[in-house]
């Protein structure tokens, strides 16, 4: 067990006394922190909080073709119906943004999957078009504390100089909720698409695993002043080679709760503005595509099965993405990969615009899923890193805003164009557009690498 600092200790004895007067950041405990197994443990229940999220966010997509023929839809009211649970989703991102703050990051992430399991659960019982997508928009609200919270969470139970390449690893739970929704679709069409959304809803049980592996934030404790459950949660983390003497105060910046005001204050505002600019064109580029990916496929000449096929093999294709990201950002930074990883993405998707074989069409989207994914991996640990601990999530609820706009107005979009017979070249490359745009928003961000939390 090695020392810290002067006030955190090997040990059970202090090396220099400490007085009740004398204090320490959590952001300095984390500066030479020890990556042990309870970090691990934390990693693997938020990890599958992510690929739950992911699941429910792309089950609506897969099912759409049985949801669209049993209530008889036309492509505009498929394309409202997937945009349902982003409506949802935005009107719930600020409020649990401000409520998790209250709550804490523990419980917050509890009671989002188990809302949303049974709100989901209901869903599946919907006797209408109208009544299902009321309540894909309730769950909607629901499950986006999850994505609020997670990485937030993860990020303030990490050592520093690993927090940037094990919060990547967390991101790469997307493909895998993907994997899960699709393999689900495929496996349980013959029973209905009810069927496929009872399956979904049971994924909220894992907040029984959350409640088991993964601490509460001692940021979080140690702003609301429980100073002896931080301590302990510090201990837990470092399995006993980190302890904090009792008469010294865990700091961290709450002088002040924070407020949506601040996020656009004098000194916060362009780091706002900037990250829900990003947030907003990425997310159009990106889910404008993965929306209408099987029909846009299939407009390529592709069945539906090869189309789900195509999708299986590109979420595998993320994987290897987003570990390339993960040991690349701890050595040249946030903003380096984003930038790069963004614009290796525009031209992978100007490539599969305008793919004129199935081989062009595969590795251009191949190279497109690799390169996206890890830039959001990326992407989404940096979000964090930019806002003190008071002000930290409230900064993820208007990223997820910003995306949550972006995923409802993309899909109607889309939708329209497929409807109204635009071409696949003039669809991709209107969605390729606004990757350009994030890479260009990209270059005016901060670096964060290695900077400790406030």
């Amino acid at each position: 067990m090695s020392q810290l600092s002067s006030v955190v200790v090997a040990g059970s004895t202090p090396q220099r006394d400490a007085s009740p007067s004398r204090g320490m950041s959590v952001g300095q405990v984390f500066e030479n922190f020890p990556l042990t197994r309870e970090h691990l443990k934390s990693c693997l229940g938020l990890f599958f909080v992510f690929a739950i999220e992911a699941w429910e966010m792309m089950i609506i997509v897969y099912t759409a073709p049985l949801i669209g023929k049993d209530f008889q839809l036309d492509s505009l009211a498929i394309g409202n119906l997937i945009g349902a649970i982003f409506v949802g989703m935005l009107i719930g991102s600020l409020i649990w943004g401000k409520y998790s703050e209250r709550l804490g990051r523990k419980r917050s992430i509890i009671l989002s999957m188990a809302l949303y399991g049974v709100i989901s659960l209901i869903s599946a019982f919907a006797p209408d078009y109208a009544t299902f997508y009321l309540l894909r928009l309730l769950s909607g609200m629901a499950a986006v504390g999850m994505m609020v919270v997670t990485f937030a969470h993860f990020e303030e139970l990490l050592p520093v100089k690993v927090r940037g390449t094990c919060t990547v690893y967390l991101a790469s739970g997307w493909p895998v909720g993907v994997l899960l929704a699709l393999g689900a679709t495929i496996w349980l069409t013959p029973f209905g698409w009810r069927t496929i959304i009872v399956v979904s809803s049971l994924g909220s049980l894992w907040a029984f695993a959350i409640a088991w592996w993964v601490p509460e934030s001692p940021y979080w404790l140690a702003s609301v002043g429980r100073q002896a459950q931080a301590r302990s949660v510090i201990a837990r983390l470092s399995r006993g080679a980190v302890r904090v003497p009792e008469d010294c105060e865990l700091l961290v910046e709450k002088t002040l709760k924070g407020t949506h005001r601040e996020i656009f204050s004098a000194g916060m505002s362009k780091i706002s503005l900037l990250q829900i600019a990003i947030n907003f064109t990425f997310s159009w580029g990106y889910w404008g595509l993965q929306t209408w990916l099987p029909t846009l496929l299939q407009q390529r000449g592709l069945s539906l099965p090869q189309s789900y096929g195509f999708i299986a093999i590109s979420a595998l294709c993320m994987i290897p993405g987003y570990m390339a990201a993960s040991w690349l950002t701890g050595r040249l930074g946030r903003k380096q990969v984003v930038v790069f990883f963004i614009g290796a993405s525009v031209l992978a998707g100007y490539g599969f615009a305008n793919a004129q074989t199935l081989e062009m069409l595969y590795l251009s989207n191949f190279a497109l899923a690799f390169f996206s994914m890890g830039a959001w991996g990326v992407w989404d640990t940096w979000i964090g890193e930019l806002y003190p601990t008071r002000l930290r999530l409230l900064g993820y609820s208007w990223a997820v805003f910003a995306q949550r706009v972006a995923n409802i107005l993309a899909p109607s979009l889309i939708g329209a164009l497929v409807a109204y017979g635009t071409s696949f070249n003039m669809t991709t490359t209107l969605i390729n557009g606004f990757m350009l745009a994030s890479v260009l928003l990209a270059l005016l961000m901060p670096e964060t690498e290695g900077e400790p939390l406030h």
